[in-house]
């Protein structure tokens, strides 16, 4: 054999060498942004949860509880908020998320105190489907709390994959961006003051 078709021999061996890596680096990174994007489904499920539970809870609170209008009605506002909503994966950004956020904080807050009014009734907070639903709820949150620990860790096992080398060159050419973190609402560093006076 000559020389030329040994080296053209290499040569073509070593583009379909690299073709093939980069067909499966670009598979395996779209199976890590299928993966963060299922994880996002998980996130909205259970905030979606939370707000079908409310009304039921705001139903429940009504008959022990009815002249505490304005507070059963911040609740019912918040969560039309919170499921007015919505975010497209695709959009996802560190504006959008932290928008999300902030609905769903808003929804969070106005459940607090409406738990604190609660207090006020020991009857209501003897009642069974009561205390079923608050049981629910807070089931939730902490399904909440532990599907966006899941998010962020994969949007970082993602974000870390896209910004090595060579990776990086690969999600460039296609257009894989980073994915941005659920963070902490403001605020939350302080804890909150608990009185039983």
């Amino acid at each position: 054999m000559k020389k030329g078709t040994i080296a053209l021999i290499v040569i073509g061996v070593l583009v379909l060498i690299a073709i093939f890596s980069s067909i499966g680096k670009y598979n395996s990174l779209q199976r890590m942004r299928e993966s963060v994007k299922s994880q996002w489904a998980n996130i909205e499920n259970q905030y979606q949860r939370r707000a079908d539970l409310i009304p039921n809870l705001v139903n429940t609170v009504k008959g022990y509880a009815s002249h505490e209008s304005s507070t059963l009605e911040a609740v019912t506002d918040a969560r039309a908020r919170a499921t007015q909503t919505q975010v497209n994966f695709e959009d996802l950004d560190e504006q959008t998320i932290s928008r999300y956020n902030a609905a769903q904080g808003q929804l969070s807050s106005a459940l607090g105190r409406l738990m604190a009014i609660v207090e006020s009734y020991p009857d209501l907070k003897a009642n069974q489907n009561f205390r079923d639903l608050q049981v629910l709820l807070e089931g939730t949150e902490n399904r909440i709390a532990t599907e966006r620990k899941r998010f962020n860790d994969e949007a970082r096992g993602y974000n870390t994959t896209i910004r090595q080398f060579p990776n990086n060159i690969l999600a460039g050419i296609f257009g894989f961006e980073s994915i941005p973190y659920f963070n902490a609402e403001p605020g939350s560093e302080v804890a909150p003051v608990v009185s039983f006076e």
